[in-house]
C-alpha cells in the first residue's frame, strides 16, 4: 500500500480569458472532486495575483490520485483548461 499523495502548486493563467474560463467551471470542479472516492482534501484558492489560483490537493493513495487524473483528463473542467499552465509538485508519503 501507498502512502498519501500531495499535490502543491498553482494554476497559472496566460490571461483574462483563461481566468474567466477558470472561474466558470471551478465551482463543479471542486465538487465533483471531492466526492471522489480517496480524496481527502482539495482546495483551489484565487492568490493576490487576479491570474494565479494555489492548488493543494491529498488523496489516500496513488490509486485515488490516478483515478482523479483520469476523471479530470476526460471532464468538462479537463477540457476547458487544458492549455492553462500548470506549477505543479507531487510527492507520494511512505505506506503503511
Amino acid at each position: 500500500m501507498t502512502g498519501e499523495v500531495v499535490l502543491t502548486g498553482h494554476l497559472v493563467c496566460a490571461n483574462f480569458n483563461e481566468a474567466d474560463v477558470v472561474e466558470r467551471h471551478l465551482r463543479r470542479h471542486l465538487e465533483l472532486t471531492r466526492c471522489e472516492p480517496g480524496c481527502l482534501s482539495f482546495d483551489v484558492d484565487r492568490t493576490n495575483d487576479p491570474l494565479v489560483w494555489r492548488v493543494a490537493e491529498r488523496f489516500a493513495d496513488e490509486s485515488a490520485f490516478a483515478f482523479h487524473q483520469g476523471r479530470v483528463a476526460e471532464s468538462e473542467w479537463g477540457r476547458a483548461t487544458v492549455d492553462i499552465e500548470r506549477r505543479y509538485s507531487v510527492t507520494i508519503g511512505e505506506g503503511g
